[in-house]
């Protein structure tokens, strides 16, 4: 394929998507990431994208969102992985929420295994993926359907959240910056994401490396409110992913790194020692389950940050 055919190919994929990452342009034009990256430069120089985080984003800051089958067609394997780490910290008998979105769907699918398990959910595709788990009990919120990720949202959705009180919530977005956290680009979306949060006691984020430092225009989750995040290893060469990892470790974010380098006997994947992990407000923190290699340090630095985000929720 030569330069000018695959650079329009390249240019198609970003207008269609929103943002795609380097690895599924290099899979989708069949070369490799170092001549995706030649390309992306190139066409960033003639103001067509912008270069984001190991990936092409539409220029202009804010990303814009993608719909359902877009979705489902980017970072399949970076999804895969992060649902199976995200899956191990569940447990018998809990009663959580999972938000809308392809990566939640994926850790739906891996829930229907776990027993007892009562799942709250305003997602038609989670709800679907549980159904015929005959030990999940599935409770759906009201709302209005927005068909382009098949979500309720609304003030019925939010109305039915009111009192809800669950472990944790498992909720995924369209970025993941340290100083925003959790953002998505359509308000109604933000809206009930928040509701869902306001019911857990603990708040983990599945996000790929691609939304590490994109930033979109509503806010869902701040940081300082973010327990966990689970995310894939980005390319090596990824720098500012790396960086962004460490800006959320450093403001207590227990980061827990699926299918890391030199892990590939360890189905739970590795994590990135925070310098700062918070333990909940009130609550001891549980050590993850089997398989999971969690590091994270609590020192008296960790415990006054919890301190605090515990008197911002008063």
């Amino acid at each position: 394929m030569f330069a000018a055919e695959r650079r329009q190919l390249i240019l198609e994929m970003v207008r269609a998507n929103g943002a795609v990452s380097l690895r599924e342009l290099a899979r989708v034009v069949q070369t490799s990431e170092v001549t995706v990256r030649r390309d992306v430069r190139a066409l960033e120089a003639e103001g067509l994208l912008d270069r984001r985080h190991g990936g092409a984003v539409l220029p202009g800051g804010f990303t814009r969102e993608s719909g359902f089958p877009q979705k489902s067609h980017l970072a399949t394997a970076e999804k895969t992985a992060i649902a199976d780490l995200a899956a191990g910290f569940v447990e018998e008998g809990e009663a959580i929420v999972v938000g809308a979105g392809t990566t939640t769907q994926e850790l739906a699918r891996r829930l229907a295994r776990v027993p007892g398990l009562t799942v709250v959910t305003n997602s038609l595709l989670v709800a679907q993926a549980l159904a015929h788990a005959n030990r999940v009990e599935v409770v759906m919120t009201g709302g209005t359907l927005r068909g382009s990720n098949y979500a309720l949202v609304g003030s019925g959705a939010e109305q039915s959240l009111q009192g809800l009180r669950v472990s944790r919530a498992f909720l995924s977005g369209s970025g993941l910056t340290a100083e925003r956290g959790l953002s998505t680009s359509n308000m109604l979306s933000a809206s009930v994401d928040r509701a869902l949060v306001q019911a857990a006691a603990e708040v983990v984020v599945l996000a790929d490396h691609t939304k590490l430092g994109t930033d979109t225009m509503f806010q869902t989750v701040p940081t300082d409110v973010i327990t966990r995040l689970v995310t894939d290893e980005p390319p090596a060469h990824d720098d500012r992913a790396a960086t962004e990892l460490q800006a959320l470790a450093d403001q207590g974010v227990q980061i827990a790194v699926a299918g890391a380098s030199g892990n590939s006997g360890n189905p739970g994947g590795d994590a990135v020692p925070p310098r700062q992990a918070r333990a909940l407000p009130g609550q001891r923190r549980q050590v993850p389950g089997a398989g999971l290699r969690t590091a994270t340090v609590l020192g008296d630095a960790g415990v006054e940050r919890a301190r605090v985000a515990d008197m911002r929720r008063r």
